[in-house]
């Protein structure tokens, strides 16, 4: 069993992730009534071995792959190989763990200056001038 590489630091065992293949839905004819197809990864993000940081990042991620127990299950079904699937859940496996550890940017709150708001309300004007000669006239 080999580990699989999330980043240079951080790898998760192959065992500590469930596989379940299922029947793909949709259209496809008779093939999809009988073969396996679609790969269902299921990791347990509690009792896995990932460091504490990553588990309390994900589990405050709102992703609608991460459920409310805690376990990230990703579902692929795009292509007609059971082969092909299970690898494009896990690529999607890791750059969904792998999201965590990059830090979102702080928001410096801007103020429009005080031109930029003249310029707005001048439009504004100009706009609210051009409709008003749409009006019909009062009699």
């Amino acid at each position: 069993m080999s580990d699989i590489q999330i980043s240079q630091r951080v790898s998760i065992p192959e065992h500590e992730i469930e596989w379940q293949f299922i029947r793909s839905s949709g259209a496809g004819g008779q093939n999809v009534n009988k073969v396996a197809t679609a790969a269902q990864l299921i990791f347990d993000i509690k009792a896995s071995s990932l460091p504490d940081y990553y588990k309390q990042r994900l589990l405050a991620k709102s992703d609608h792959r991460i459920t409310a127990s805690g376990k990230i299950i990703i579902k692929s079904q795009s292509t007609r190989s059971q082969l092909q699937n299970r690898e494009l859940a896990l690529e999607q496996f890791i750059e969904l763990v792998a999201s965590v550890q990059r830090q979102a940017k702080q928001r410096i709150p801007t103020k429009p200056s005080l031109a930029a708001k003249k310029r707005r309300i001048e439009g504004k004007k100009k706009r609210g001038d051009v409709k008003s000669l749409r009006q019909k006239p009062l009699v």
